[in-house]
């Protein structure tokens, strides 16, 4: 697949299946996303997979969360069902360090970039995926979970499968003119 072709057409894929990207394919998808935009050298990220058990250990951590967040039970029920979108998940995690150059913000962004460059890695090997986030990036037995400090952000959860549906729609692409603008 020719990268600027991915690029331009991209598209997530919110409906996906068996197989996940395994073997080279899943690490093609983490060597991507290593080489996200990284001023200062710092690899400010950190990649945990959710797969096989983990998924059913993230239902019940999400299903708790819920619960102890007194949800309806509709809430309770999305939270318990969610991690089973896609047989993959990977959790990215901005691990972020005080550094004279290079502030927080842009050490979250740099982790953004990987999720992003983790999607199109997993598109062009014919896997497809949605990169999620919403409130349980920010939940604190979330975040312990998955071993953030303080100063760490969870970017998204980056759900990956074999897409379900093969999109047979063109979506055309949006007009930038009014995004940009010459200084």
């Amino acid at each position: 697949m020719d990268a600027l072709d991915l690029l331009v057409n991209r598209r997530s894929a919110s409906r996906l299946s068996e197989p996940a990207p395994a073997g080279e394919a899943l690490e093609n998808i983490i060597r991507a996303g290593m080489r996200a935009p990284d001023h200062g050298t710092l690899q400010p990220w950190r990649f945990i997979i959710v797969e096989g058990e983990g998924r059913e250990r993230f239902s019940q951590l999400l299903e708790k969360c819920a619960r102890d967040d007194d949800m309806e039970q509709k809430a309770i029920d999305k939270a318990q069902k969610s991690p089973f979108r896609a047989p993959m998940i990977i959790t990215v995690v901005a691990h972020c360090e005080a550094h004279h150059k290079v502030p927080r913000w842009e050490q979250v962004v740099s982790a953004g970039c990987a999720v992003m460059a983790m999607q199109m890695a997993a598109q062009a090997q014919g896997f497809n995926g949605i990169w999620r986030s919403g409130p349980w990036t920010d939940h604190a037995a979330v975040r312990e979970a998955f071993g953030c400090r303080e100063q760490d952000a969870i970017v998204g959860f980056l759900y990956l499968g074999t897409p379900q549906l093969k999109s047979s729609t063109t979506v055309l692409p949006p007009d930038h003119a009014p995004f940009v603008r010459y200084f």
